[in-house]
């Protein structure tokens, strides 16, 4: 399960490594809103809830759709700017119907529902050009009725958000922004100044690597989660997904975030230049568990008959002939299951003479849940 980004030709100068005070905000935002994904947040969250005045915390929840889940795509730019103010005036630059489809897909909850603009439009100041000619939510009555239905779908407050969005467009891009620019004066600009200069170092450092070793190099340290294809043709992220897209023509742009962690977020909707906004890795941060390797720990786990060897071995090392004893098993047939638990990295073998003792990894076991938690969030 990837997501894989064509970029095959592409200069590895193309790969921009670069702050975003809006894509950095609408993590803080997430993080305010979901405070679940981010248990570590939430002593800075509860703090920053308690001085927003009733009216922003209001504005707040009425707009959380943009960034609840995942991020509206105009949240995470292409190509940023050094102020949220600039970055701001590019979003008032997109056209409406790739606005509105942006807004929608957050709204209705599916990263499959899109709604490109007209042929011809401009698409996003980030686009690798004009989106295919499909109908508009914002003309068409039949994809106006299925977004409708689709936010209805997610509770009345979606709908109402929705329906006010495709009734007045502006209105509602004047208030989004409107309560972006109260979120800058009530925290974003006090907390902006400490958290650029982590995110410049970061930059600094991938760049670096990208020059001096390749851009290999550079995205193994954006995250294990990230990869160059041998052939440099594609990089691949682990995300729960089965997606393509293409960074060819326009590049890809990759933002660290300080208060993104765990997610890998990735803007790849059609028209758009891709865009990854990665955590600025942490000296204290545990190594990060890939989906493939989750799915082969949950399958191994999943049988009754390795449950029952999991229990014998958190209580010590065992060979392959006591287990059998134990359970009453053959000793193939432990062999073939031990095999299945080791492949899945739940065990370890020490070989003491002639015979070879079993262990449970009691800390890939004991963090099972949070690896799994962090991969899905992924």
């Amino acid at each position: 399960m990837t997501l894989r980004i064509d970029i095959t030709g592409l200069p590895a100068e193309r790969m921009l490594f670069a702050a975003s005070p809006l894509a950095e905000l609408a993590s803080m935002l997430h993080a305010l809103a979901s405070t679940d994904h981010h248990p570590e947040l939430a002593p800075w969250a509860a703090g920053v809830r308690t001085m927003l005045p009733p009216e922003l915390t209001e504005r707040l929840q009425e707009a959380e759709f943009l960034w609840r889940s995942s991020r509206a795509d105009f949240l995470v730019p292409a190509r940023p700017r050094p102020t949220l103010v600039a970055e701001l005036d590019d979003v008032d630059r997109i056209d409406d119907e790739a606005y509105v489809a942006s807004a929608l897909i957050t709204t209705c909850g599916s990263n499959r529902l899109t709604f490109p603009g007209p042929a011809g439009s401009a698409g996003s100041p980030g686009s690798a050009g004009p989106a295919p000619a499909e109908r508009s939510p914002l003309a068409d009555p039949a994809a106006r009725e299925r977004a409708l239905d689709l936010a209805q779908a997610r509770g009345s407050a979606q709908e109402a958000f929705a329906e006010r969005l495709l009734a007045d467009p502006a209105g509602v891009r004047s208030r989004v922004r409107q309560t972006l620019e109260w979120c800058a004066e009530a925290f974003f600009d006090a907390a902006w100044p400490t958290v650029l200069p982590q995110l410049t170092t970061d930059i600094r450092h991938k760049t670096d690597l990208r020059e001096r070793q390749g851009l290999g190099a550079a995205l193994a340290a954006v995250s294990s989660m990230v990869r160059l294809e041998p052939d440099s043709t594609a990089i691949v992220l682990d995300k729960l997904q089965d997606n393509s897209t293409s960074g060819r023509d326009a590049g890809v742009t990759f933002l660290p975030s300080v208060y993104g962690h765990p997610h890998l977020v990735a803007v790849h909707a059609a028209g758009w230049r891709p865009v990854v906004q990665y955590p600025v890795a942490r000296a204290s941060a545990p190594q990060a568990v890939s989906l493939e390797m989750m799915q082969l720990r949950l399958e191994a786990l999943a049988h009754p008959v390795r449950l029952r060897l999991v229990r014998t071995l958190a209580r010590g090392p065992h060979t392959t002939g006591e287990l059998a004893h134990a359970w009453d098993l053959t000793p193939p047939e432990v062999s073939r299951h031990l095999a299945a638990l080791r492949r899945a990295g739940l065990l370890t073998a020490e070989r003491q003479g002639r015979y070879v003792h079993y262990r449970l990894d009691l800390s890939a076991t004991t963090t099972l849940g949070a690896d799994l938690l962090a991969a899905v969030l992924r």
